[in-house]
């Protein structure tokens, strides 16, 4: 069952806006120092740890918020410092921090205490479905009377918070454009610098990261039984039941499907809403790689044979691979009228998306089966990534950096105190080799 909807979401920042006023009191008189606070709402991970390295070489102080047991331990075993964001000591951690990164939104770190710091929004993905003010559904007011008063009132809210926002990060000008209608933001915030979350997807050889993050895939997921691996990812449905999620004839069928090609299907739900996934006895190639596994899943994208999904930014992840994608929407028609995308689906998915799983199964046959499928399919991504992807080269993370050191005015390096370790045993230098 999902775990989270925007009606429910948009109740509870309405309940705690006494907070918000509370903290910004606090804020007003409290001054800044050059730290920094780093956070990211699906873990120890994606563009604020790559972000995070880049810092943590140049020397910044910095600490990273969370209130999970998990991601504290994920953060001690690369040596970031970590504080819970819910206590005093991670309110006044924001409070005081010159430069707040966040990946999601404000709650990554103690939303309470954003005030007058610089805040870099990094976001999570390109957007292809609508987001932020763009989607009605961002949006959804938490009670039916006076629904389109609150709901208006909400959008005031939403305007106002991503005010606060001094620096988003593009892939590309098209990217740009999109990010600046969601966030209402003025276009000199919004800068194309690429995305730090996938500088992993362009360093080293295609080898090399084929092989590290098949090495990643087959620790977390022990005794595959298959060489070829295909990643099914759908997106979440606001709050709404999976349309997707196979019947009994639909899992006997997914399996004889990659039993013929020696392949085993990971299903990777949305962390907000999974669906029920859980194949019946007698399915024995499909397994699940969901965020309780790993939470970033970026970086086992080259170690796939291929993606299956419906509106998930993955696709432009996957691009930078590039990996052959297809595509199974089967409550497209319903999805655009609640949600939209930006442009048509098709420009994306091609005029062959799927319906249903009798319809996907034959296209996964081919690509499996037939090399020039795969290479058309390939060719698609690498279409895809031309278009939405202005960098290549997994240097964004620095160009970022470059950009929050010089739009907060700070000096571009912080000096390492005498005698520091640069040794195997320093933080940062564990941060740098867990995170390449």
């Amino acid at each position: 069952m999902a775990s989270f909807s925007f009606g429910a979401g948009n109740a509870r920042k309405i309940a705690r806006l006494p907070l918000y006023a509370l903290g910004r009191l606090v804020t007003l008189v409290t001054p800044r120092t050059e730290s920094w606070v780093f956070g990211c709402g699906a873990g120890i991970g994606d563009g604020a740890l790559a972000l995070w390295q880049v810092a943590a070489e140049h020397g910044r102080d910095a600490v990273w918020l969370t209130d999970d047991p998990r991601e504290a331990r994920d953060a001690a075993a690369l040596g970031i410092p970590t504080l819970r964001k819910s206590s005093l000591a991670g309110f006044w951690a924001t409070a005081r921090a010159g430069v707040i990164v966040v990946a999601y939104g404000f709650g990554d770190v103690n939303p309470y205490a954003i005030g007058s710091g610089f805040v870099a929004q990094l976001w999570h993905g390109i957007p292809l479905k609508r987001i932020g003010l763009d989607a009605p559904e961002t949006l959804r007011s938490p009670i039916r009377v006076g629904a389109a008063l609150v709901s208006r009132a909400l959008g005031l809210m939403y305007r106002a918070a991503a005010r606060r926002i001094d620096l988003l990060p593009a892939a590309s000008h098209l990217v740009r454009g999109r990010l600046e209608s969601a966030f209402g933001l003025p276009a000199e915030r919004i800068v194309v610098t690429g995305e730090p979350r996938t500088d992993v997807l362009s360093r080293g050889t295609a080898e090399e990261r084929r092989e590290s993050a098949q090495t990643v895939i087959r620790r977390l997921v022990p005794d595959l039984p298959g060489e070829r691996l295909v990643m099914y990812a759908p997106t979440w449905r606001d709050g709404e039941p999976d349309p997707a999620v196979p019947g009994a004839a639909d899992w006997k069928a997914i399996d004889e499907a990659l039993a013929r090609h020696d392949a085993v299907l990971l299903v990777r739900s949305h962390r907000l809403g999974a669906g029920d996934y859980a194949p019946p006895a007698g399915v024995s190639r499909v397994r699940s790689l969901g965020a309780e596994l790993l939470n970033d899943v970026t970086p086992a994208l080259p170690g796939l044979d291929a993606l299956v999904t419906d509106y998930s930014s993955l696709v432009y992840d996957a691009a930078l691979v590039p990996l052959p994608v297809l595509f199974l929407a089967p409550d497209v028609a319903a999805y655009a009228r609640r949600r939209g995308f930006y442009g048509a689906y098709r420009d994306v998915a091609g005029h062959d998306a799927a319906t249903t799983w009798a319809e996907l199964l034959p296209q996964l046959d081919a690509l499996l089966g037939d090399p020039a499928v795969a290479a058309e399919r390939t060719a698609r991504s690498r279409a895809l990534s031309e278009r939405v992807h202005a960098f290549h080269d997994g240097r964004s993370a620095e160009r970022v950096y470059a950009a929050i050191v010089a739009r907060a005015g700070l000096a571009p390096d912080v000096p390492r105190p005498a005698g520091r370790s640069t040794g195997p045993n320093d933080p940062n230098d564990r941060v740098r080799k867990a995170t390449r």
